[in-house]
């Protein structure tokens, strides 16, 4: 698995935040003795920005950390410091955005629910291409579609991503881009849900009301036990990461809710192939 820059600045942000505060530091003290702004490290600590490794080490040494304990930390810094793939699509994918891609670049688990469209892990060429067009214009398509192709080796890598998907019958139902491109569209994602790393389950319109009628989302978990559980939500403009546990647990119990709910894989198989074949 790639190591990820966005996972390191957060395990960063978090390490130096709680090391602050077990030294019984204020954002104000801290900041005066590393000379900087109170605002510079309290976006440091929220991983809005990164850290220099040396000013990583000088901040570990504010705090008493040394050995082997700070060289660790330092390591992680650097690896802050490297460029992920997303990166070089800067251009189209706005900063919120590239956020959640490199955290999914290095998510041990995914856990999804979509109520409007295919989500972009199973999304093929066409499909993707429909679907910034119609929300996004034609300005950078192709390089958008690049990039969420790219997404989708998180997938196929050595260590894939453990992927679980609950999909609204209504995306099913929905013709985005036409019946050919809808049709291979299905027919994609039950192809994909073969794989040993992938479920999909379909929530049918006769599950009635359920606790997420009104809220998509992301749940990532990590490998390493020091990066936290994130959930992931997001609009037409903005991004919005959750990190508190309170609100990861909760997703998560929807999330079971979804799958309870939904019909069984093998019955989601069935049910998307039949989809397609309506649209062939």
């Amino acid at each position: 698995m790639t190591a990820s820059p966005t996972v390191r600045r957060r395990r960063i942000a978090r390490e130096l935040r709680q090391l602050r505060e077990r030294a019984g530091m204020t954002l104000d003290v801290a900041a005066r003795q590393l000379d900087m702004s109170k605002s510079n490290l309290s976006r440091i600590e929220n991983a809005q920005i990164g850290i220099k490794p040396r000013d990583v080490r000088a901040a570990l040494a504010l705090y008493q950390v040394t050995g082997a304990d700070a060289e660790a930390l330092i390591e992680i810094a650097r690896g802050a410091q490297q460029r992920g793939w997303w990166q070089n699509y800067s251009d189209v994918l706005p900063e919120w955005f590239e956020f959640y891609v490199g955290l999914e670049a290095e998510a041990a688990t995914l856990r999804t629910y979509e109520a409007e469209a295919v989500p972009g892990l199973l999304q093929t060429e066409a499909y993707a291409r429909e679907v910034f067009r119609r929300t996004a214009g034609e300005e950078g398509l192709e390089r958008k579609v690049a990039a969420r192709l790219r997404r989708q080796e998180v997938l196929h890598r050595d260590d894939p991503v453990e992927l679980s998907v609950v999909l609204n019958e209504a995306v099913l139902c929905r013709p985005v881009g036409g019946h050919a491109v809808m049709a291979d569209q299905l027919a994609h994602i039950a192809k994909v849900a073969q794989l040993p790393n992938v479920t999909v389950q379909v929530l049918p319109f006769s599950a009635g009301g359920h606790p997420a009628m009104s809220a998509p989302y992301v749940v990532l978990t990590f490998a390493d036990a020091a990066d936290a559980a994130v959930v992931y939500l997001e609009n037409l403009t903005t991004g919005l990461a959750l990190e508190e546990a309170g609100h990861v647990a909760g997703y998560s119990l929807v999330h079971e809710e979804l799958r309870r709910l939904a019909l069984r894989p093998e019955a989601s198989h069935a049910r998307l192939t039949e989809a397609s074949r309506n649209f062939a």
